[in-house]
């Protein structure tokens, strides 16, 4: 992984072969950032998506194994359990320029991924919503 930053924003490059959430999520930890916004594209391969299945409380899981354009990635940086989690949903195209998407829980880069991070200092963190099933964000703020 290669990366560069100005102020609070980060140009975050995961090479060939390394897991964009693995290596993203260890560059939050490594650099302290525990909120912030993060997008990217790119081309991946092994990439794992899903679909809340709000009635059970369960994802549908896919695993894709095929190269594909990775988009769009757009996802948020929370702390859960006190470490940097990457909430971060995709919309990928096949060679036939069919596109799908869903919730990303992992992904490889085939050829390029080139993410932006925006850290910010909003107090943001998640927590099991039983009512949802999911770790909801949880703000200082509420109306």
């Amino acid at each position: 992984m290669q990366w560069g930053q100005d102020g609070n924003s980060f140009i975050v490059y995961v090479e060939k072969n390394e897991k964009i959430m693995d290596s993203i999520t260890q560059f939050c930890v490594n650099k302290q950032i525990h909120n912030g916004f993060i997008s990217g594209i790119g081309a991946i391969k092994s990439v794992e998506l899903g679909a809340f299945d709000i009635d059970n409380k369960t994802y549908i899981r896919k695993h894709i194994d095929a190269h594909l354009e990775l988009t769009s990635f757009q996802g948020n940086i929370t702390l859960k359990d006190g470490k940097p989690f990457i909430h971060a949903h995709i919309t990928v195209g096949d060679h036939e320029m069919k596109i799908m998407g869903g919730h990303l829980f992992e992904a490889t880069v085939a050829a390029v991924g080139e993410f932006s991070l925006e850290q910010r200092t909003f107090d943001a963190s998640r927590k099991l919503n039983e009512d949802v099933g999911l770790p909801c964000i949880c703000l200082s703020e509420t109306f």
